[in-house]
């Protein structure tokens, strides 16, 4: 009978994979710490993938000892019993000697896309709920084999996205997302579109709802100084952003905007919205970096399965040293809880 319960408990929970990320950064230290926490495992169905001898290296670091219980595939998680302990799963991706702490270098990003795709691989088989990624460094993962400007491009022609997504920065409760991303500034004006602003607007404001708020209040940044004063500093306000917040409430979404660049954050800060559709990169990411850096999360949005991680990187000059902060990898875990929940009753429903 306590088996049987056990098997209960956990079928209850998501199914979330977490990886150590860039074996030269902070990573292995924070999923350790992570990990250390008795709450994580009651919150989700873990399994941790990885090289064995990089766990070990990361307890080391953070000073804990984990307990986990070794499985042969993705496919053994999601039915094993509940025994307050996160699955493990060894993989062989990368050597100790081929890593040199606090270095961008191929082998180390090479790794980190064999774990990743080892992780989508099982999302597409549905043997995992969502995936928790520790940081990992574009830079190594070019050198890896890394084919797209960054790893959300590369999950999104992986998992065979078609449609429109985008990455979500979140700090606690306030969420952003940006119409254009990894892009030269210059560009960024030729970038917006009606059809654009919408489809990121859409997608954070069903994100959130996935992350179990009910109605999101989601604002729409403008994107000229002043928002445009009327159109006599830039009409993107008047000709694409205004239409494009109407179209919205045309079609139900009670989102707000355009708000000034430089206000807007204040207005979220006070608790007026949970959301802003910024229009570039750094509209949205100095404001909420500065409101707290050390425990930001990313959030991969517009993918089939729920992909997060701590939005701070690999701290390479801190590696090694059993100094980094948990709290954003903890967040990034929290939401891929609860977002793997959301995800899987929505495939079951289908």
């Amino acid at each position: 009978m306590k088996h049987s319960m056990s098997n209960d408990r956990n079928a209850a929970k998501p199914v979330i994979a977490l990886t150590l990320g860039d074996p030269a950064g902070i990573g292995p230290e924070l999923i350790a710490r992570l990990l250390a926490r008795p709450e994580a495992a009651q919150l989700a169905n873990i399994v941790l993938v990885g090289d064995e001898w990089l766990w070990r290296e990361g307890q080391r670091v953070a000073g804990v000892q984990v307990a986990t219980q070794a499985v042969a595939g993705f496919d053994a998680v999601r039915t094993r019993p509940d025994t307050g302990v996160p699955a493990w799963l060894a993989m062989d991706t990368v050597r100790r000697e081929d890593v040199n702490l606090g270095q961008a270098q191929a082998p180390g990003g090479a790794s980190v896309l064999r774990v990743l795709d080892a992780c989508m691989d099982a999302a597409l088989a549905g043997h995992i709920d969502a995936i928790c990624f520790a940081p990992l460094n574009k830079h190594a993962m070019k050198q890896g084999g890394l084919r797209h400007d960054d790893e959300l491009h590369h999950f999104a022609q992986y998992l065979g996205v078609t449609g429109y997504f985008c990455e979500f920065n979140t700090l606690g409760e306030l969420w952003t997302s940006r119409v254009s991303s990894h892009i030269p500034l210059k560009d960024a004006a030729a970038a917006l579109s009606i059809d654009g602003i919408k489809a990121a607007t859409r997608l954070i404001y069903q994100s959130l709802q996935a992350n179990g708020v009910a109605a999101p209040r989601v604002a729409v940044a403008a994107f000229n100084p002043h928002g445009g004063d009327g159109g006599t500093c830039g009409r993107e306000e008047v000709d694409i952003i205004a239409p494009a917040v109407r179209q919205l409430n045309q079609e139900g979404l009670p989102v707000q905007g355009p708000f000034p660049a430089d206000t807007i954050f204040l207005k979220a800060q006070a608790g007026e919205f949970q959301a802003i559709v910024t229009m570039y990169h750094d509209q949205g990411q100095i404001a909420i970096k500065l409101l707290g850096f050390s425990r930001g999360v990313t959030v991969q949005g517009g993918l089939p399965i729920p992909i997060t991680t701590p939005a701070h990187g690999t701290a390479y000059d801190i590696a090694g040293q059993g100094r980094a902060s948990v709290d954003a990898t903890w967040q990034a875990f929290r939401i891929a809880c609860r977002m793997g929940l959301s995800h899987r009753a929505a495939r079951a429903a289908a």
